[in-house]
């Protein structure tokens, strides 16, 4: 069950929040449990048991690290996280696994084709991230197990993140406030997410799938580049439409998350564009990988060592595929430069320059990222800067770029914070007929984009969540 279909929008989400709401405060968090492991046996029944063990096990951590007679507190941290990396690693990366071996020794190992577990990615890194926390001394242990198993399979941020640590709802597990602002701003929030995700994400994405997989043997120059724009719109409003979506219906039933993405198309750097792009997922590897090993706060060398060691963990993260690898590294080595040498340049630079140089350069990532066939890799970029002595421009650019030309000027201003900003304007006029207006107007647009949703939905069309199989 994805949040962008009709029997959670219309079902399962409206029949949470009715009984949610009706039941006393002690009962709410037993609901919330109940409806998520319900969202996740939807999808995953069998893998529900996979992810109550992997809960259980920092869990019992959490208790044994309370106990201040007990000495072993560092051999139980490794063990839990041995645990946790075992699971991910064997679920995720066993076949990628037998695939190297079977390459390099000439071997022929039968692949397991065993299933990913949805969300696993995700929920693995907040159960570690809890057991590291207790360790330090940062966050007191959870005693009631209910209440653990509540924060890691919360529906909303289970399968797909924001990567939720236990030190911002920790309080909130046990007491929330649930005020009517705080749902209707949770409210406008999902559908934000909900607009972004099947009006915008999905329509470009149509693009992509069409492009990126066409069978005419050759693209030209500008259809490839087109192809890749649409890529770069899909993942960033699938993917920030999914964190918009969580972070709505947090706020519907009393949670705060942090906040995931913050315009990463606005950046005038790479390192700028990592500050606001996956936020939860590179905090985390900067808490604990990144400073762990010593930061920046080491020889030159060592640093060198500990950006390239978060950043083939990140690309690795991703998926079980060399492109994933090669991606990681490639902003490893970008990062690295700007670093050490470019950001001296960097900073000279004009603004629609610095914009200009990291967008071309996430657009590349973007192609490493999108493509697990390392030869159909090497053919698109190939396309896109016209090595195959392939046309500037053919027909299909354009008829595709007449077609998807609106739906695409709408993803780049919405992919920059000037709606954002013209909002925030109208709301500080204090004149009752202006606030009047802009609700009405509001109300009016919103129920006119969520009849043209559910139309979308209804229809059954293109409706991926790129992040899944992450």
């Amino acid at each position: 069950m994805v949040f962008s279909s009709i029997p959670f929008l219309f079902f399962f989400f409206p029949l949470c929040l009715l009984l949610y709401y009706l039941v006393p405060f002690k009962f709410k968090n037993t609901i919330l449990l109940i409806f998520s492991l319900l969202f996740y046996a939807w999808g995953e029944p069998i893998y529900i048991f996979l992810m109550l063990f992997s809960t259980f096990v920092d869990y019992l951590n959490g208790r044994l690290f309370e106990n201040k007679k007990f000495k072993h507190k560092k051999l139980y941290l490794i063990i839990a996280l041995t645990i946790n990396l075992s699971l991910l690693g064997f679920f995720k990366y066993s076949d990628f696994l037998i695939e190297v071996i079977n390459g390099l020794f000439g071997v022929s190992i039968p692949l397991l084709h065993i299933g990913l577990p949805i969300g696993i990615s995700f929920y693995t890194f907040q159960t570690m991230s809890y057991s590291i926390d207790v360790y330090r001394g940062k966050v007191k242990p959870e005693k009631n197990f209910f209440a653990y198993l509540t924060y890691i399979s919360m529906f909303p941020q289970l399968i797909a993140g924001p990567i939720v640590r236990y030190e911002t709802i920790n309080q909130e597990l046990h007491y929330r406030e649930l005020t009517m602002d705080n749902f209707t701003t949770g409210l406008l929030r999902f559908m934000h997410g909900l607009f972004k995700k099947v009006l915008i994400a999905n329509n470009v994405g149509y693009l992509w799938s069409i492009i990126s997989t066409s069978t005419t043997g050759e693209l030209s120059v500008m259809t490839a580049w087109l192809g890749i724009l649409a890529f770069s719109f899909q993942i960033y409003f699938d993917f920030s439409g999914y964190s918009d979506m969580a972070i709505g219906m947090g706020k519907m039933l009393g949670f705060n998350y942090l906040e995931n993405f913050n315009y990463p198309y606005i950046a005038t750097s790479i390192t700028d564009f990592w500050r606001r792009w996956h936020i939860s997922l590179s905090t985390w590897f900067r808490d604990y990988v990144y400073i762990p090993l010593g930061g920046s706060r080491v020889k030159k060398m060592i640093n060198i060592r500990n950006i390239f060691i978060v950043w083939s963990l990140t690309g690795i993260w991703h998926g079980a595929a060399w492109n994933f690898i090669i991606w990681g590294m490639y902003y490893g080595i970008l990062l690295l430069l700007e670093k050490f040498i470019l950001n001296k340049y960097i900073e000279r630079f004009p603004n629609w320059l610095k914009h200009t140089y990291t967008l071309f350069l996430v657009t590349i990532g973007w192609v490493i990222f999108a493509f697990d066939d390392m030869s159909m890799l090497n053919s698109y970029l190939g396309f896109m800067f016209g090595i195959g002595m392939n046309p500037l421009i053919d027909s299909m650019f354009l008829y595709y770029f007449s077609n998807y030309f609106f739906i695409l000027l709408i993803a780049g201003i919405l992919s920059t914070p000037i709606y954002q900003i013209i909002k925030d304007r109208l709301l500080k006029i204090d004149n009752k007929r202006t606030e009047l207006l802009i609700f009405i107007i509001r109300t009016v647009v919103y129920l006119g984009l969520l009849i043209i949703t559910t139309s979308y939905l209804v229809a059954d069309t293109y409706n991926p969540f790129l992040y899944f199989r992450f």
